[in-house]
């Protein structure tokens, strides 16, 4: 099983795509052979380097799965060419002094800041093989002999919860209610979860993220079975399924070391920035 919570170039490309060649067989009047070392092309005096192709064609390669072929390198060359051509008739116009594109480089520059800064500043402190292994040890232990693949739809009214009882006692499938009606993430899956394990009697804050009536509905359906009546849960409403139910598969330490250290340093970072945010609105002078 899988633990709970384990679980542009190329866009830009194909603007140009079908004109991009032709534009390079036109300009480029250099031949390759006598460009310097790590150019790729000359377009009016302005050298676009040969690592921005390596990196347009690694990025196309695993975007679109193709191989890495003279061709496609051709291609992607004269694409480069296409839009440094477009950049420089753009600024000849001066569409860099338009409010909208200062703007936008404006927002850019700010982005690029604050990420550099962050990436400077808050660093938090490694995630330890002690650490590791004792997050491990809670998951195991947080499981019950048996684990469950569920549905739910959720919605956000009793009369729709109503209508979809209605339409599953008359025989409609649950997935494609679930499309149709679900308000949560799963709806595009038909309302699957993730397989998913407790310990029973379920109780409060040890339900691996659900709400506790939806574990407790689970661990008591049968395989194949529907809850009856919608379950209330705040301001919603759930109907849950059950698909499946197996003894639990609990991975070896070894399997999902390096899946639970991600997870504890994404969790450091998110802890790291938080606090540096918070030491430095303590500091600032904030009207709101």
């Amino acid at each position: 099983m899988k633990f709970p919570h384990w679980t542009a170039f190329a866009a830009a490309s194909a603007l140009y795509l079908g004109v991009a060649a032709p534009v390079f067989a036109q300009t480029a009047s250099v031949p390759a052979t006598s460009l310097p070392t790590g150019t790729a092309a000359v377009v009016n005096g302005v050298t676009i380097p040969q690592a921005q192709l390596d990196d347009a064609v690694r990025i196309a390669v695993q975007t679109t799965h193709q191989p890495d072929t003279p061709s496609l390198r051709q291609a992607l060359k004269g694409q480069l060419v296409a839009r440094e051509l477009f950049r420089q008739n753009a600024e000849q116009a001066h569409y860099d002094a338009k409010p909208e594109v200062q703007q936008a480089m404006n927002a850019a520059k700010v982005s690029a800041e604050t990420q550099l800064y962050l990436k400077d500043n808050v660093r938090p402190a490694p995630v330890t093989d002690s650490q590791v292994k004792a997050r491990y040890d809670e998951i195991v232990a947080s499981l019950g002999k048996e684990e469950y693949k569920p549905r739910v739809i959720a919605v956000t009214d009793v009369a729709t919860a109503a209508t979809v009882i209605s339409e599953l006692k008359a025989g409609k499938s649950f997935d494609v209610l679930a499309q149709q009606y679900s308000v949560a993430p799963s709806k595009m899956n038909g309302g699957q979860l993730p397989w998913v394990s407790f310990r029973t009697p379920v109780a409060e804050g040890k339900t691996n993220g659900l709400p506790l009536a939806v574990a407790q509905a689970i661990t008591q359906l049968p395989v194949g079975g529907v809850t009856p009546e919608s379950i209330p849960v705040g301001n919603a409403r759930f109907i849950v399924k059950l698909d499946a139910k197996r003894p639990t598969q609990v991975p070896s330490f070894e399997q999902v070391k390096d899946t639970i250290r991600q997870q504890l340093q994404a969790l450091a970072l998110e802890q790291a920035a938080a606090d540096f945010t918070a030491g430095l609105m303590k500091h600032a002078t904030i009207q709101q």
